[in-house]
């Protein structure tokens, strides 16, 4: 029993300090993982031994109030929620449920689960009185002034009687990508953004991140007009609060399931930080029924997701080189474990990258995991340590030792014909099936080429005969002269395959093929300018931007003359279709009944149509098939029309 005490008192003093971190400093020092970890252990602990210590964090509810915030006592307590991070512990809450509510099949209603700061609001008159953080549960800290600054916190409202509403303030990700951009000292993550904002003393740093609050529950109201879930978001609808864009139900627990896994597939598609979902019995007699815990509400609960952000040790960085030359930082990390996933590497983006976010070889980091993605660097954690060292500018090519320059953010290595790993990634690039198409080049041919032959770029190849070929490993009469016949009808390319072919960074092919129906030529494209650019759908200002910077290096342009004098000439493009689509922007999703995706695409485009990728504000319609995923949904949330296919073929041939 001895040693079990002592453990939980370790783990008492480990949670304490860092949810003091967390709710108070606002700068957490460990992951949310992590800290579900201890708490699961301690719980579990507690329940074994029967002790709960004075000071456990699951007597709690949120953390203590600053002291340079005045106090504010909630009228009705903001409970906290209990968890679950397992369908089996799902269906053991299920069970307790039914049994509480003395009925099966209940009907339940699921929202997102934002991963913000509690913001408590209170009406009087139909006014905006004050507004507080969730604070122990009891009091918070008043932050009106704050409050104010949010535009989607309502400071009239028709509702006249005495209200309090709980919500959610967020940093919408887009904000937060906008934000950085220009920062001094870019923020972390959403999260801390905006609790940092919405509990700073000064209202002006608060309106400076541009803060967005979702609303989801009402703690005081006189006479409700309202006995259910659906009933009181209507409600708050009707009063000018936003809520939660999505609304799931159910009365099965396969249901259910569905609806908990359809909304962490769309998870890495929203403009918010989730994690996880609310499940909340929606009959408010029965909630009555059930009541609370001492902490929790036995009529709802939250299922959480698996973390998307971990605190780990860097333990080094190396320079990784492109085929454009550019070297970007790639970090080694101590190995963390994502729920099955080990990471040992994550993404920083630059040298202004790793100085703005303040990071040094041995330090703790954020980093961040979004699907299949390698993880990203997010910040620093926690404070200095004595034998951190400074991530070192490199100042030559890790590849052939050539000076390195930089350009903007970047460093690049100049030395593009000789430098062999640039060369080659070029030349294979230049010669794939969605670029030039050349039938029988691989990456293994354009390595031997430039060991060779001297092949250093891409319009060295248009001077090679059958004979050259028949010298390489692996070469053959018939083989060489099929790869020589491949080159010759390179020649005469689509300008779209021959924009993705020249390797400009952010252009994929969709992007490639837009821009050479928008322009037509290249010279219009190379004398466009940011306007004309982003005036085009899902071309937006970093794309803009890579292509501008493009063309304004010297040697980009030579290697495009080389190539005409070598007699490469890619054709104009005319502008889409004329016909029924004419300038709308429409998007596929989805498995339709008869036609592939590119056959659904290609239609469109044939009437005049722009086939997106994305769903946007200047989406015209979507067109949506089977297992339509968070496209759907972000039409859905936008009022955007959906259509199915045979809608589809109606209007393309009306």
């Amino acid at each position: 029993m001895s040693e079990a005490r002592e453990r939980m008192e370790q783990l008492v003093r480990r949670l304490n300090e860092t949810s003091y971190a967390y709710y108070v400093l606002d700068n957490p020092i460990i992951s949310d993982m992590q800290w579900d970890q201890m708490y699961d252990e301690l719980k579990k602990l507690e329940s074994e031994t029967g002790i709960v210590l004075p000071d456990s964090p699951t007597k709690k509810v949120g953390g203590e109030p600053l002291k340079s915030f005045e106090e504010h006592r909630h009228i009705t307590r903001l409970w906290s929620l209990d968890k679950v991070q397992s369908l089996e512990e799902l269906e053991a809450w299920i069970q307790r449920t039914e049994k509480l509510a003395e009925a099966e099949n209940l009907q339940y209603y699921l929202e997102y689960k934002f991963d913000g700061l509690t913001l408590n609001l209170t009406y009087e008159n139909g006014n905006l009185v004050q507004a507080a953080t969730r604070g122990n549960g009891i009091t918070g800290e008043a932050i009106l002034p704050q409050a104010r600054t949010i535009h989607s916190v309502p400071k009239a409202i028709p509702y006249k009687g005495l209200l309090e509403v709980q919500g959610e303030c967020i940093m919408r990700l887009s904000t937060l990508e906008k934000y950085n951009k220009t920062a001094k000292e870019p923020l972390k993550n959403a999260r801390n953004a905006a609790a940092g904002a919405l509990r700073n003393l000064d209202p002006a740093v608060t309106a400076s991140r541009h803060l967005d609050a979702f609303f989801y529950q009402i703690g005081t109201i006189e006479n409700p007009p309202y006995d259910s879930q659906p009933g009181m978001l209507d409600f708050l609808r009707q009063n000018g609060f936003q809520v939660s864009p999505y609304l799931g139900s159910s009365k099965g627990r396969q249901a259910l399931e569905e609806c908990i896994l359809e909304v962490e597939k769309r998870r890495s598609s929203l403009d918010w930080l989730i994690d996880g979902v609310v499940i909340k019995v929606g009959d408010y007699t029965l909630r009555e029924r059930m009541g609370f815990t001492e902490k929790f509400p036995r009529w709802a609960v939250a299922y959480k997701f698996k973390a998307e952000e971990c605190v780990t040790k860097l333990l080094d960085v190396t320079w990784e080189l492109g085929r454009t030359g550019k070297l970007t930082p790639l970090a080694h990390v101590e190995p963390v474990d994502f729920y099955g996933v080990t990471v040992k590497k994550a993404t920083l983006n630059n040298l202004g990258d790793i100085q703005r976010k303040d990071v040094a070889i041995g330090c703790d980091v954020w980093i961040r995991r979004s699907n299949d993605v390698i993880p990203e660097i997010m910040g620093r954690a926690g404070d200095p340590k004595e034998d951190e060292k400074p991530i070192e500018k490199p100042q030559i090519c890790p590849a052939c030792g050539s000076p390195l320059i930089e350009r903007g953010a970047h460093l690049f290595c100049m030395n593009r014909e000789s430098c062999r790993p640039q060369a080659v990634a070029r030349l294979a690039h230049f010669a794939g099936r969605e670029a030039m198409d050349i039938d029988g080049f691989s990456e293994k041919t354009a390595g031997q080429l430039y060991d060779q032959m001297g092949v250093r770029q891409p319009a060295d190849l248009y001077t090679l005969t059958p004979m050259d070929f028949l010298m390489l490993e692996g070469f053959k009469e018939k083989k060489a002269g099929n790869l020589s016949d491949a080159l010759e009808k390179s020649k005469h390319c689509d300008l779209d395959a021959f924009l993705f072919a020249l390797g400009i960074p952010n252009v994929g092919r969709k992007t490639a093929r837009d821009l050479a129906q928008h322009f037509g030529s290249l010279e219009k494209l190379k004398a466009a300018d940011e306007a004309s650019l982003t005036a085009i759908p899902d071309i937006g200002g970093i794309v803009a931007g890579s292509v501008i910077e493009y063309f304004s290096f010297p040697e980009n342009n030579q290697m495009i003359e080389r190539l005409f004098a070598a007699g490469v000439h890619p054709g104009e493009m005319h502008s889409a279709a004329e016909g029924v689509f004419s300038s709308m922007s429409i998007v596929v999703t989805g498995t339709l009944p008869t036609l592939s995706r590119k056959q659904a695409e290609d239609l469109i485009r044939s009437r005049g149509g722009n086939a997106s990728g994305s769903v946007s504000k200047k989406t015209a319609f979507v067109v949506v098939g089977e297992d339509a995923g968070s496209k759907l949904t972000k039409a859905q949330s936008l009022g955007i029309e959906t259509i199915d296919e045979a809608e589809l073929l109606r209007r393309a041939n009306s």
